[in-house]
């Protein structure tokens, strides 16, 4: 038997460079993150002070309790909504289901620190809905802010994983067995528990660990809102940011933590997906029934009410921001006054949100490109790292990885930190995934003979990438990369660790005015912010030509 020779091609070449660029802008700073979090910050040696006074001090380890507990409800919450809303329009017509989908789809692409700040704006102590109650029927609303509020803006953003991820699934479940099930006796209810729910349990566990991962790393919700009830990501940054003397250390060794959690819970996804789902064939699809009299509108009306709650945020935004201001303030009547103020001074974050995005948008193409070929022509073990190696940034922390980045490149050879430079690397290995998968799933559906037929004909192997594979990989490249460009622009938890005056991007600016009370201009930002989601939405669907985006 004879090895196999190595070849030196172009391939080889750009699985290198990959490695090198993954090995720079990953594997480096982590290694600066982890060491960083064991030395003591006057003799820069080894020790586990740092991880001692987390856990032996209430104040730290409680925000670690306080992280799970709001992950924790969330989770349930969101199964609570998104799982039955998910099998009802599946099951049933609903009228304006289409409008019902994108309306959810927004909501869930929409930053949630938005939602923080309308629900502010509608339940705060000054708040809309505060004063009509207060007013009118004299009574005094519940209090926004803490565990409640953090709780309300988080179920309310992530539910629509567990709705996408179930109907995904429901759509392949085969009406047949729900028949067989009716003919030996078995409906309603207990067809759903015994029949319907086992099939979509796996991936139900799916969503679940997202929308955890997701509430557990959130940071301007809890920032906004929390008022007092911290929580993990809002500790390191408070540590980071006001570090004097050894917080930097100690700040680092929270985030250390806090990696292992999240690849804990990486892991745990992975099994989850890996060992415990299988596969469905739908010859018949479950047919929409359609419903009368008194189950339609109970159909109908908590759906809807859902949804209005949901996508409350984008319309809070967009009425507030045509209010009339005096100073910080708002006034009585409309005006124009926070867009003229925001085009006048604070023009540059929205420059810098659109330009760091495209350059990233660039870079995700290209990389997710390459590696959708590695990982799927050219598989190996070393390429199967690599692939593995772009999923990890998506399930860190924002918070965390701008720390990881600010630590590894505040000194020379590579100064990058308070440049535009770290801010686009944040934004390309964060958001890569998006575009990576997408790319992946339309190559397995290019067959390799349509490569093999063009270099028979003379091309070499890198031109009948560029010229064959990658044309026919541009529709779902650029499906996945207008998702990645909605969650670049909308991006806060790495941003307001990296960013400098002249770096801001418009996520940033929105959550500094609200700190600063200037609601108008930070509603003004907020709403291009969602004018640019919807329109980026709008055109993902007609790219792709679906209805729905596959998670």
């Amino acid at each position: 038997m004879t090895k196999r020779k190595f070849r030196f091609d172009f391939w080889t070449v750009i699985t290198i460079a990959i490695a090198v660029l993954f090995a720079i802008f990953l594997v480096y700073p982590l290694f600066s993150l982890f060491s960083s979090g064991f030395k003591d910050p006057e003799t820069q040696k080894f020790t586990l002070d740092n991880f001692t006074r987390f856990f032996t001090k209430k104040y730290y380890y409680r925000t670690l309790g306080h992280s799970f507990l709001v992950s924790t409800c969330t989770t349930l919450i969101a199964v609570a909504i998104g799982a039955p809303m998910a099998y009802f329009t599946t099951v049933y017509e609903l009228k304006g289901k289409g409008l019902v989908d994108v309306l959810i789809i927004i909501s869930m692409l929409s930053p949630p620190f938005i939602g923080a700040y309308s629900w502010i704006m509608l339940g705060g102590r000054n708040g809309i809905l505060t004063k009509l109650l207060s007013s009118i029927f004299g009574i005094t609303a519940p209090s926004i802010y803490g565990f409640g509020g953090i709780l309300l803006v988080l179920s309310l953003k992530l539910y629509p994983y567990i709705y996408m991820y179930t109907k995904g699934a429901l759509k392949k479940v085969d009406a047949s067995l729900s028949e067989a099930a009716e003919s030996l006796g078995c409906s309603g209810i207990r067809k759903i528990f015994t029949v319907v729910l086992p099939l979509v349990t796996p991936t139900i566990l799916a969503g679940s660990l997202l929308v955890f991962m997701n509430s557990l790393a959130d940071f301007g919700t809890p920032m906004l809102i929390g008022e007092g009830y911290t929580v993990m990501p809002v500790l390191i940054y408070s540590e980071f940011i006001s570090e004097t003397g050894g917080q930097a250390n100690f700040a680092a060794a929270l985030a250390v933590i806090m990696v292992i959690i999240t690849g804990a819970m990486f892991l745990g996804q992975k099994y989850v997906v890996n060992r415990k789902s299988f596969t469905m064939s739908s010859l018949r699809p479950i047919q929409a029934k359609k419903l009368k009299g008194i189950s339609n509108l109970f159909l109908h009306a908590p759906i809807y009410v859902i949804v209005f709650l949901s996508i409350i945020p984008q319309l809070t935004v967009v009425y507030t921001s045509f209010k009339a201001t005096r100073g910080a303030m708002f006034a009585e009547g409309f005006s124009l006054d926070s867009y003229r103020t925001i085009f006048r001074n604070l023009a540059k974050p929205i420059l810098n949100t659109y330009l760091y995005g495209l350059v990233a948008i660039v870079v995700i193409i290209f990389l997710a490109m390459f590696i959708a070929y590695l990982t799927t022509r050219r598989k190996s073990k070393f390429t199967s790292l690599i692939d593995s190696m772009t999923m990890f940034p998506y399930i860190i922390p924002g918070s965390v990885l701008g720390i990881t980045l600010l630590l590894a490149f505040n000194e020379k050879p590579l100064l990058l930190s308070g440049t535009a430079i770290i801010i686009i690397v944040a934004f390309t290995i964060r958001r890569l995934p998006y575009t990576l998968r997408s790319s992946a799933a339309i190559l397995y559906q290019i067959s390799p003979s349509m490569e093999e037929a063009a270099i028979s004909l003379g091309d070499s192997p890198l031109r009948t990438f560029f010229k064959v594979t990658a044309v026919m990989m541009l529709p779902g490249v650029m499906s996945g990369a207008i998702l990645s460009w909605i969650t670049i622009i909308n991006e806060l938890s790495a941003s307001v660790i990296l960013y400098t005056g002249s770096t801001r991007t418009m996520s940033v600016a929105i959550y500094t005015e609200v700190i600063r009370a200037s609601y108008g201009t930070a509603a003004a930002l907020a709403s291009i912010l969602t004018l640019t989601t919807v329109a980026s939405l709008m055109l993902f669907f007609k790219v792709s030509g679906k209805k729905e985006i596959s998670l």
